[in-house]
């Protein structure tokens, strides 16, 4: 059941590609929801983690980084995602790193002010600052630049420093009651997560081979009384990645396999039979309509 709160609201999380956008949510909700790797662009999807208190609930859409190349439908698809992320929201929350300001967070901090939104920087990856005695000027100077409501630095995996954003992001919330259970931590169904989490560990095995020419489908998943048995399908663009994925005897796909079996029991809660099979769709990425048979419609 939804609840009388005080005080209740949307935050977009926007950004350029690998500033920590998913790894900070995680962090936010106390869980991993949103996949992460050191690879621009992991992020396709948006995704909703939803925090809630006593008195509060703040709604967060994690988006995938804005980014300028549009060579194929795939990244077509990440930008208009972002930027549609922004609209009809109360706050939006801009990740940057560090002091690391470039052209592409000016792209994104352009889209951003097109929002009458409220408006919080988030200085990440504060704790990676070689110079700290830049950090003050830096966080002067971008008040001065974006006319932000709050300028925030944290680092992701400190407590207190989440802590403040959450305070910041309340105090900026507008008055209201809950829009979700207390208990409903995202609107994505264990399909949705489940796949996503086996393209986490594609992504982080085989980030240089594959960076962005797999995807993975469900294609079925049913919960037992002793065991969730789930079978995915991996997409690659060509015969050569299919080989790459599979590995020597099928050593990197069962790694693969290995390693997300443990990381969806963890989240479910439950044994897992995780079974993946790898078939070839060429171009999948640049081909809207392949697109949308794989799920690339961001209805879940």
């Amino acid at each position: 059941m939804t609840k009388n709160m005080n005080r209740t609201a949307i935050v977009a999380i926007v950004g350029r590609p690998n500033v920590g956008k998913s790894t900070l949510l995680n962090h936010i909700l106390g869980q991993k929801i949103s996949i992460t790797s050191r690879k621009p662009q992991t992020t396709r999807h948006t995704l909703l983690g939803i925090h809630t208190e006593d008195d509060f609930q703040l709604v967060f859409v994690d988006t995938p980084g804005i980014h300028s190349e549009h060579k194929k439908a795939l990244n077509e698809y990440m930008n208009q995602a972002a930027t549609q992320a922004m609209a009809n929201t109360d706050i939006i929350c801009m990740i940057v790193d560090r002091t690391h300001w470039n052209a592409d967070d000016e792209r994104v901090f352009k889209q951003v002010k097109r929002h009458a939104a409220k408006l919080v920087v988030v200085v990440n990856k504060v704790d990676l600052l070689s110079e700290k005695a830049r950090l003050l000027p830096y966080l002067e100077e971008l008040y001065q630049k974006s006319g932000a409501d709050e300028i925030v630095p944290v680092s992701a995996f400190n407590p207190n420093d989440v802590a403040r954003l959450v305070s910041a992001l309340v105090n900026l919330s507008p008055p209201g009651d809950a829009l979700f259970p207390q208990d409903q931590v995202t609107t994505r169904s264990s399909r949705f997560l489940a796949a996503e989490i086996v393209r986490e560990k594609i992504t982080r095995q085989l980030g240089d081979e594959l960076p962005y020419s797999a995807t993975v489908a469900i294609e079925s998943f049913e919960v037992g009384d002793r065991f969730t048995e789930i079978h995915a399908t991996i997409y690659v663009e060509r015969q050569g990645q299919k080989k790459i994925l599979i590995g020597d005897a099928g050593s990197r796909l069962k790694s693969i396999g290995t390693e997300a079996r443990v990381d969806m029991e963890r989240l479910f809660d439950h044994k897992v039979v995780l079974k993946l099979w790898v078939k070839v769709k060429a171009n999948w990425s640049d081909d809207a309509r392949a697109m949308k048979s794989l799920g690339f419609n961001d209805a879940d």
